[in-house]
């Protein structure tokens, strides 16, 4: 398995223009918000699919690291609260929210792409649509100041 610092190193290779960063601010929780919403609608006895990849992604955050897992693990139960909340609304509100938030979250990413010149990290690695919430957190995480060391490692390792 990859370290923290060679994901994060390998999506930050396809994210070096400003403008696409912020993009993906906004972009990616739209794309996390629909995913939870449109997989929290198939429920079997509480269970659905997205209680199942969230317990699968919060896994993977904290084995890249305990203390990026745990943040990760409570955005995902923000999101998994949200998805849950809009399955509960009649078919063509949630399906409105879920369609809504995944298409309008895409064109965003694919609009950063375009000033990035550069294709989605997910279309050369699967596991970029994995990190790319990360990514997204990290980055926050980088403009308030946190971790600079980290910070320093991805980005030398993204420019080599």
């Amino acid at each position: 398995m990859k370290t923290l610092t060679q994901h994060l190193a390998q999506y930050a290779a396809y994210h070096r223009d400003t403008r696409n960063i912020f993009t993906h601010f906004i972009g990616i929780p739209m794309i996390v918000l629909a995913v939870a919403t449109l997989l929290s609608r198939p429920n079997w006895s509480g269970v659905t699919p997205a209680l199942l990849l969230t317990l699968f992604s919060c896994v993977f955050y904290l084995r890249l690291e305990i203390r990026l897992g745990l943040v990760m693990s409570a955005l995902l139960g923000l999101n998994l609260w949200f998805g849950y909340a809009m399955a509960a609304l009649p078919t063509a509100a949630w399906l409105s929210v879920g369609l809504g938030l995944f298409a309008v979250g895409w064109i965003i990413q694919f609009v950063g792409h375009h000033y990035e010149g550069r294709k989605p990290a997910f279309v050369d690695d699967i596991s970029g649509l994995i990190i790319g919430p990360l990514f997204v957190v990290v980055e926050a995480g980088f403009l308030l100041g946190w971790r600079p060391e980290l910070k320093r490692q991805m980005e030398g390792a993204a420019s080599a």
